[in-house]
């Protein structure tokens, strides 16, 4: 039986054990929920070598600093394009579907927003004035930083760097296989993370609020759908059926842990093993976009955004939906793919246009369960890029070679 069966059939397993067992949470968060926190942790202990290590091969494998920036310059490019798209599909399916219409805040309902940081303060913070530190928080825009001009210096140095990059790669062929092993435990993983997410959202809490709930998996789907569909065809000339096929086991971690970190090693493992992304491509771009591209956060900007517009009765104007789809789109930069931290990213957005910060109380509710197809859609996004990438290198590589010879 393959791992995305295995892995399936252990998410509808929790599903209707957390449906059977909802009214014996005690049970269920003794039992069950811990080994769901272990199989978290086994993944988060591989998160940090792994994207540091594989980054610095990756950089510095490129052979060419020219290269290295084109090709971070089509990456970086990409991921705003399509998280643009994304924040402007959740706009259009929430003025369709109105998720607020019809909902009051409950009384004395309040959430402490965190204040909009500057764009200039959160370009300055991805450089590390510490690395050693980057590397003991997981701060992965920092690591991304360190690791590119490691990668960068080795290359620039020539031959007396070549144990440096031999080391590491060494180190991430390791780090590989414990990814491989950490994975055969996966099914029971996923099952015990989903089992009391379900349990603690019955449908007496999911039903108020299905309009968002709705919306939001509809605007991802049809992004995923769609929009991936689209670009993978197109400019990957890859069949989307490939596309998605291959890259399931990811989107299935992805849903359970709602990480886009802790299904890196996961997703870097399936691009390359079943979509063909060359390894070069795959540490550069993957870790790239668990840390910059959140296109399924975008999505769910967009739809909450509308939806505390229409609880307290405010119509956004153009321009303030063009606010929040530039805003959701650069706020997407700064946000760690932990989970919850599309609901802090989400007081940047509302206080963007003036919304009141009240109305995340009832989000909050359901974060959770909009937390796993967002992050899903996240990871997808971010293979969608790779393979996008691999193919643009290697047509870019084919012409060079045509010119030279």
């Amino acid at each position: 039986m393959k791992l995305t069966t295995k892995i399936f059939i252990g998410l509808l397993l929790g599903v209707i054990v957390g449906l059977v067992f909802s009214s014996s949470t005690a049970f269920i968060n003794t039992w069950i929920k811990p080994f769901g926190i272990l199989f978290i942790n086994l993944i988060k202990m591989i998160i940090v070598p792994i994207v540091f290590a594989s980054l610095i091969v990756g950089s510095a494998s490129v052979g060419d600093v020219r290269k290295l920036s084109r090709m971070g310059g089509k990456t970086l490019s990409y991921y705003l394009v399509t998280t643009a798209l994304a924040v402007t599909i959740g706009l259009i399916i929430a003025n369709i579907i109105n998720p607020g219409m019809g909902l009051t805040l409950p009384a004395n309902a309040k959430y402490a927003g965190k204040e909009a940081m500057p764009i200039s303060q959160v370009l300055l913070d991805i450089f590390p004035t510490n690395p050693v530190k980057a590397l003991v928080d997981a701060n992965m825009l920092q690591i991304i930083v360190f690791a590119i001009f490691g990668g960068i210096g080795i290359t620039l140095v020539g031959e007396r760097g070549k144990p440096v990059l031999s080391f590491f790669d060494g180190f991430a062929e390791i780090m590989y296989k414990i990814t491989a092993i950490i994975m055969e435990f996966a099914p029971y993983g996923v099952f015990a993370l989903i089992t009391p997410v379900v349990a603690a959202n019955g449908p007496k809490v999911l039903l108020p609020l299905a309009a968002v709930i709705t919306a939001v998996y509809l605007a991802c789907i049809l992004h995923a759908v769609i929009v991936y569909s689209i670009v993978v065809k197109m400019l990957a000339g890859m069949s989307p059926f490939k596309f998605f096929k291959g890259f399931s086991p990811a989107m299935l971690i992805a849903f359970s842990t709602c990480s886009s970190s802790a299904t890196l090693p996961v997703s870097m493992k399936s691009v390359e093993e079943n979509l063909g992304v060359s390894k070069e491509v795959s540490s550069f771009v993957m870790p790239l976009g668990a840390t910059i591209n959140m296109d399924g956060t975008a999505i769910y900007q967009g739809v909450c955004a509308v939806f505390v517009a229409q609880v307290f009765g405010m119509d956004l104007t153009i321009g303030q939906m063009f606010t929040v789809i530039l805003t959701a789109t650069l706020a997407s930069i700064g946000t760690a793919g932990v989970p919850g931290a599309g609901l802090i990213m989400l007081t940047m957005v509302l206080q963007s246009i003036g919304l009141p910060l009240e109305g995340i109380a009832l989000i909050a509710g359901i974060d959770r369960i909009l937390d796993m197809i967002r992050t899903t859609v996240n990871v997808t996004g971010d293979a969608s890029a790779a393979v996008i990438i691999n193919r643009s290198e290697s047509k870019y590589l084919s012409q060079v070679e045509k010119v030279t010879a």
